[in-house]
């Protein structure tokens, strides 16, 4: 069983982590300047992958146990590829700013919807 505090932990770090992507992606197209894969991509993307990859187990088995509504597995997977994506793109300025943008949008949209549909559950309302 999953624990709802657990989740929201999850959830918050990730939605940490996508705010700090996209704000990284602002100084990069700005700058012009790649990171660097070794020293920043790599160790930053594989941070979020862990976590990434945990939450999404966890998130796909709450919403089996609550059919949540207005939240959908095929959300939680397209969060998750999504979040992976802006974790990496978001040290390159040649991404495409656009979908960029969409990307980091639909994650956050997802995880904060989670967040409001577990604190809920969470308060028993």
């Amino acid at each position: 069983m999953v624990q709802e505090n657990s989740l929201l932990q999850k959830t918050e770090q990730l939605l940490e982590y996508v705010e700090i992507s996209d704000g990284r992606f602002k100084k990069v197209k700005e700058s012009g300047e790649k990171g660097d894969f070794y020293s920043e991509v790599k160790p930053f993307a594989d941070d979020v992958k862990s976590i990434n990859d945990r939450w999404k187990e966890e998130a796909l088995e709450w919403i089996g146990n609550h059919n949540p509504r207005n939240l959908y597995p095929q959300q939680i997977e397209s969060a998750a590829e999504h979040i992976e994506m802006v974790s990496i793109q978001a040290f390159f300025p040649e991404t495409s700013k656009t979908r960029f943008i969409n990307y980091v949008n639909s994650a956050e949209y997802v995880l904060k919807q989670l967040i409001k549909l577990a604190g809920e559950e969470k308060e028993g309302t």
